[in-house]
């Protein structure tokens, strides 16, 4: 545990960015989830119609560095893939 007053303000801090950094990637996991079940049930309108959201969720993911730039185009590339292929 921090002894110095600073570095128990520092775990603080780091406790409350964790938090959020969780709360960004289980929002993002969630929408994931909602768009693969709509693609499961062939639901392209409604699929289509989240894909905007997912996106704008993986990139502010990317650029506060919850996740990694090539994981973000993965997981949009993939995921368009995806959407594309119901018919």
């Amino acid at each position: 545990m921090p002894i110095l007053k600073s570095a128990k303000k520092r775990l603080v801090q780091d406790e409350k960015k964790r938090y959020a950094n969780f709360l960004k990637k289980r929002e993002m996991k969630d929408i994931l989830k909602e768009v693969r079940a709509l693609v499961a049930s062939k639901n392209k309108e409604e699929a289509t119609k989240l894909l905007p959201k997912l996106y704008k969720l993986i990139d502010k993911a990317a650029k506060t560095n919850v996740i990694k730039e090539n994981t973000a185009s993965r997981k949009k590339s993939r995921i368009t893939k995806l959407v594309n292929s119901i018919k």
